[in-house]
């Protein structure tokens, strides 16, 4: 079996951090620290030993919930049904332990999200859904 597919196989739970117009942006949610959370969750990523990833993409479109942050299952977690979760407000320290905590954990599928995540959860965009049916 070639190495592309074995990693597939085992792919971790990834946090896709929004770094678009909105999400990052110091001047939309003065006083947080924007670079510092996402050194925070790579850093977390890091000593996790692989247990979870971190990468950015630009703007994932509910800008009027920023910061956004997509918790992708990983394979097992797609395996016991899970999806893509969206979290949405994403701008204290608080949610961004509990992120780490839940991806450390297993993510979507395998852990349940920590409770004071669960008020940050959202309905991803329309086209989003329409895209995870294909």
């Amino acid at each position: 079996m070639n190495r592309s597919v074995i990693r597939a196989a085992n792919r971790p739970c990834t946090l896709v951090v929004c770094r678009g117009c909105c999400c990052g942006n110091p001047r939309r949610h003065r006083g947080f620290d924007h670079a510092g959370q996402l050194d925070v969750l790579r850093a977390g990523a890091l000593a996790s030993g692989g247990r979870f990833t971190v990468r950015t993409t630009d703007c994932l479109g509910p800008c009027d919930q920023a910061n956004v942050i997509v918790v992708q299952p990983s394979t097992a977690g797609r395996r016991a049904g899970a999806r893509a979760v969206w979290i949405g407000f994403a701008v204290d320290d608080d949610s961004t332990e509990e992120l780490l905590r839940w991806a450390a954990d297993g993510g979507p599928g395998i852990a349940e999200p920590p409770a004071g995540l669960k008020p940050h959860i959202i309905r991803p965009p329309r086209e989003s859904r329409t895209r995870a049916r294909r």
